[in-house]
Formats: C-alpha cells, structure tokens, sequence
C-alpha cells in the first residue's frame, strides 16, 4: 500500500473547502518524538544534498516540492535547512517551485471542516484583507514551503486561494501569470512545469499531496467534470474587491489509487531523504499517466 511506502505520520485536518485540493493537512510531530525518530547522528543540510542526489535530483532542473518536514526526523536548521538542501540540490541554474495555497482566503460558504455561521458569510467577504503575495501565509503546506515563500528573491504567484512560489531563472514563466480562473488547468504554474519537462519530488507524502494531479484531472475525458463558482479578497487597480472565479470541482478521492498504479509503471524514483522516504517523478510522466488513468477509471 502506499501509505507503507511514505510511512506512517500523524495528522491533524483543518478547515478545508469542499474542493478537494484545498483540502488542509498538517502532519504532526514534537520536537522530541522527531529527536527519539532519529537514528545516529542529526539530518543537515549535507546529509539532505546527499540523498538528493541519490534519489536523482541533478542541476539545472525544474523541481516541484511537495513535503512534510516532520518526516525527515531532526533537522539541524529546520525548514530553512531543507530549503536550502533543495536549491543547492537543483543548482542556480535550476528552479524550485513549491504550493502556497491559502485555503482560508476563500469563499466561505464553502467552508467544510469547520464551517462557520452562514450569517457570517458576507461579513467574511465584504472585509477579509485582499490576498498580500509577501504577507498571505500558506495554510496547511506545511512548514518548508512557508520558509520557501518568505525568502528574499522567491517569487510568488498572485491567486488569492492556489498561489504556488518559485524561485530561479525561470521563476517569472512559471507563477508569473498564473490566472484567476482554473488556477490549476492549462494556463497554470503546473501547466507551466508540465511545458518545461520538470520534475517531481514527494518527500515523505503520499500522492494526495501531489497538484499536478489536478492537471490531469483537467485534461481527463471525464463527462462528470463540473465548472463551480469559487472566490477570494485580491487588489484590483489599486482597491481591495471580492472576486469570484471559474474552477474545476475538484476530486482527490482517487489520488493515492492513481499514486499506487504509477508507482508500478517502474517511473518513480524511491529512496532515503533524512529518516524517511523520497518519490522523485517526471511530472509530466505523472500527468500524462494519471490523465489517461482518470479517463479509463472515472464513472
């Protein structure tokens, strides 16, 4: 199973929306269970660069991060030393993206876990601050990729709800222009990664986790795809506005299945990040494979 693969981690489920990928996780863990979880001697920034290159990573590549600090057992440094790990792995010349969603900068009628009073629904819309690239924090992405935002140089995309973060030489092509409508579909940051053949990285999380696969929801022959209506606070020409905008309706019910079936396509590079386990992929491979999954699976 692939929960057996990424092992097992504690998780506490915050607000979520009823679309799927906005759906929050933190994975759970006290300083001193990831002390007791560590075997020898602390992770650092070299022991990650090692494992990096290990699993794969190389220099000059486009490289999507998906992770859970708390899988890598102690690190010294924390988040800062993963990120860290992780541009040096990719090299200058390469680009490290990472999701920055903010969940909770959204619409809130379709707050799931918890809801809020339907009489709070438009006082939430008409004064939730608009959506601050440098100031929004990330919800439920976890530790490394809130380090990843706040750091001088990387760029962040401007969604008020699915914003992804890069930083490199080809930061600007990839978030730049991420659109209001479909944040996740054709004109997307992971579109974007798709055109430039990038690549993958699961570290110590399951597909779930994994956005490209809502690229390839887009992409699926599935007649059952419904359009719904979404929203979130952004600045237009200079003034705060609640802007409302198409999306998919997303399903991440199938995400560990489509994992499980790509994991024996023999396309997915498995080793040792830290105390844990690393999956590196090509993304478009998993695009186009989860693609034609959806398409041959989907009711």
């Amino acid at each position: 199973m692939l929960s057996n693969i990424v092992g097992e981690t504690a998780t506490l489920i915050v607000r979520s929306t009823f679309t799927a990928h906005a759906r929050s996780v933190i994975h759970v863990m006290s300083e001193r269970d990831a002390i007791e979880k560590t075997e020898g001697y602390p992770v650092t920034i070299r022991s990650l660069g090692e494992d990096l290159a290990a699993l794969g990573v190389t220099k000059d590549i486009v490289l999507l991060a998906h992770s859970s600090l708390s899988s890598l057992g102690w690190v010294c440094g924390g988040p800062m030393a993963v990120v860290m790990a992780l541009e040096e792995a990719v090299g200058e010349k390469g680009t490290l993206v990472m999701p920055t969603h903010s969940g909770d900068f959204s619409e809130p009628s379709l707050w799931r876990n918890p809801p809020v009073p339907k009489e709070w629904w438009e006082t939430i819309r008409n004064t939730m601050p608009a959506f601050d690239a440098n100031m929004t924090p990330t919800r439920g992405m976890g530790a490394i990729p809130e380090c990843f935002r706040k750091q001088s140089g990387t760029l962040r995309g401007n969604h008020p709800t699915d914003s992804f973060a890069a930083r490199g030489p080809l930061a600007h092509i990839i978030v730049g222009n991420q659109p209001v409508d479909f944040p996740m579909g054709e004109n997307s940051p992971l579109a974007r990664i798709y055109d430039l053949d990038g690549w993958v990285i699961l570290i110590g999380v399951g597909f779930q986790c994994a956005t490209s696969l809502h690229l390839a929801e887009t992409r699926s022959d599935n007649p059952c795809k419904k359009t719904v209506e979404r929203g979130g606070p952004m600045t237009i020409n200079g003034k705060r506005r609640w802007v409302r905008f198409n999306d998919i309706e997303w399903d991440d019910s199938d995400f560990d299945d489509v994992g499980a079936a790509f994991m024996e396509s023999g396309m997915v590079r498995r080793g040792r990040l830290g105390c844990g386990i690393g999956l590196l992929m090509s993304q478009r491979s998993l695009v186009d494979y989860a693609t034609r999954w959806m398409s041959e699976n989907r009711e």
